[in-house]
């Protein structure tokens, strides 16, 4: 299964690895373009953010707009904590439905719930996409 990229999110890939070091495994653009989510190669947090934030800021001024930056994982439990950062996580189980679907189920604190939900669940089809798209998984259950 590979990730479709656009023309588009290959430019803003070759911009932001070339200003910050980082490789970038995925970029999506969301809320009509007006926003970008960048999904580093592991390992490349801190490149990609760099000293006191200053690559993730230049990388943010060149393109005018906002960008979110997260941190991969081969382990989907892994890369959901990194997606829903800084929210805590008690647990998270991925397992198989007998329909064949995997699932994960998220148990946080009642109060971060809104936090992973988002704005008319902006926040929670972001992660939705993100975990089909890298790891297959068909759905999300927030306990």
């Amino acid at each position: 299964m590979g990730i479709k990229i656009s023309t588009d999110e290959i430019k803003y890939i070759g911009l932001f690895e070339s200003m910050t070091g980082a490789t970038v495994k995925d970029c999506i653009f969301e809320d009509n373009k007006t926003k970008i989510v960048y999904v580093v190669k592991e390992g490349d947090m801190g490149l990609a953010i760099g000293k006191n934030g200053t690559n993730a800021q230049k990388v943010k001024e060149t393109l005018n707009k906002p960008i979110d930056i997260i941190e991969y994982s081969e382990d989907p439990v892994k890369f959901i904590k990194n997606i829903i950062w800084p929210v805590k996580v008690k647990s998270i189980h991925v397992s198989e439905r007998k329909d064949g679907k995997k699932i994960a189920v998220l148990d946080i604190n009642k109060k971060d719930k809104g936090l992973v939900i988002g704005k008319e669940g902006k926040n929670i089809d972001r992660i939705k996409n993100l975990l089909k798209r890298h790891h297959n998984l068909d759905d999300i259950m927030i306990m």
